[in-house]
């Protein structure tokens, strides 16, 4: 067992506290590994299951597959029907959330210390002995449908699953893991036991535990929940290149407000450089009213609410993205000034100033985020997916506090490529024409 202790300075209105983080890493008798952090002070317990895979592990022609089963998990098993499955859940005073994500699956459980043999008894009946039920599958089918009608509808969708389909194809990444209303329609019973054995497995799998408990009787816990699940799941799918190219397309669609979609490739979450595109993006878009595109879109030519840009490395593509919503007449303005604002901070880089606000934003907003057991456990869980150790806590803002203005002006030279950013434009927009 290592254990490593990671100390959180948090300074907030000029009064500074201390929390300690004391990450132990757990191998349990069957080789399950967790990190976990006793908390005793209050008798609950958080815990964080990942498995990497998630709707990219659809089969052909059953798309939606891992997301219509991941909704069934709580919807009754062993011996109980859904009703009683909820009953007993609620009078454990417990919650669990299982959900799917193109690339992994989540499992979060949140229980009182005095309940913990039955809340995870409950939880291993639901992730070892799922009952899919056909009722319930009916049930949960028509809402997944309901939302993909809803979708269908909304320009935001209709503008992000476009982006993708022409960036991806057929790979995964090129539909949404909700899966089409003929595909969701078409799933039967079998199609949710297949993707259950293909989607819950031992060796993607990754816990955190965080609260009132033992990091001695957790390896023995996790073996009672976890351990009859299929020791290997099939091969992930294989990486795939960002495919779109510079220009628009758009969507027809009746509105007064046109909605943008828009990317580039982006960089691998464990590149030399990604600090430096953090901060950098932070610059550019992702910085509320401090960033660049918020001042010439929203605050100087008032075209828009607001305007965002997020670096997206997802397993297998990176991009970096975007999105901003403006009338039909005055879209294509917007469209402009963040292509022109792209091409600006890839010539002329970022200002000293610039740079010292937004390490200064981005350091002291980290520690804020381990607010409670269930913040902890999901970013120790997430960490872990993409293969940080548990030091990672207290050098994370040195990273940040690393980058210098020669870097963040270099990686905004290599990576910001205003001539390959595409837009998805979905509306009626004035000016615009789809240009591939």
């Amino acid at each position: 067992m290592l254990r490593i202790v990671i100390a959180l300075c948090l300074s907030i209105v000029a009064t500074t506290a201390r929390a300690e983080l004391d990450i132990q890493q757990v191998t349990s008798p069957g080789g399950i590994n967790a990190w976990v952090v006793e908390e005793p002070a209050i008798p609950f317990v958080a815990l964080e299951i990942r498995i990497q895979g998630g709707g990219t592990l659809d089969l052909p022609g059953k798309r939606g597959a891992t997301n219509l089963m991941a909704a069934l998990l709580e919807e009754g098993s062993g011996d109980m029907t859904a009703q009683e499955f909820q009953a007993t859940l609620e009078d454990l005073a417990a919650s669990f959330t299982f959900r799917a994500y193109d690339d992994s699956m989540s499992i979060s459980a949140r229980f009182l210390t005095e309940n913990k043999e039955e809340v995870i008894a409950l939880l291993r009946q639901a992730l070892v002995s799922p009952r899919f039920d056909q009722d319930a599958l009916d049930r949960v089918r028509a809402q997944v449908i309901s939302g993909i009608n809803s979708d269908a509808k909304s320009p935001n969708a209709i503008a992000s699953s476009t982006f993708y389909a022409n960036a991806f194809g057929d790979h995964p990444y090129g539909s949404s893991a909700d899966g089409t209303v003929d595909s969701v329609t078409a799933l039967t019973r079998d199609d949710m036991f297949e993707a259950h054995r293909n989607a819950l497995v031992l060796d993607r799998l990754y816990v955190s535990v965080v609260g009132d408990t033992t990091a001695e009787t957790v390896g023995a816990m996790l073996d009672d929940l976890l351990g009859d699940l299929p020791a290997e799941g099939p091969p992930l799918p294989d990486d795939v290149a960002f495919g779109l190219d510079g220009g628009i397309t758009v969507v027809d669609f009746e509105t007064p407000q046109s909605v943008a979609f828009f990317g580039q490739a982006g960089l691998k979450r464990d590149d030399k450089d990604f600090f430096a595109a953090f901060v950098l993006n932070h610059i550019l878009g992702a910085g509320g009213f401090e960033s660049r595109l918020m001042t010439e879109v929203r605050e100087k030519r008032g075209l828009t609410y607001g305007i965002r840009t997020s670096l997206v490395p997802k397993y297998h593509a990176e991009m970096i993205l975007g999105s901003v919503a403006s009338s039909n007449q005055t879209i294509a303005e917007a469209i402009e000034v963040t292509r022109n604002e792209w091409e600006r901070m890839a010539r002329d880089g970022v200002t000293p100033e610039e740079l010292a606000v937004a390490k200064t934003y981005l350091t002291g907003e980290y520690p804020l985020r381990f607010d409670g057991n269930a913040d902890i456990a999901s970013i120790m869980a997430g960490m872990q997916m993409i293969g940080l150790t548990p030091d990672y806590v207290v050098d994370r803002n040195n990273f940040v506090e690393a980058v210098t203005l020669e870097d963040v002006n270099r990686v905004a030279a290599e990576l910001l490529q205003p001539e390959a950013l595409h837009f998805v434009v979905v509306g009626q927009p004035e000016g615009l024409e789809t240009t591939q």
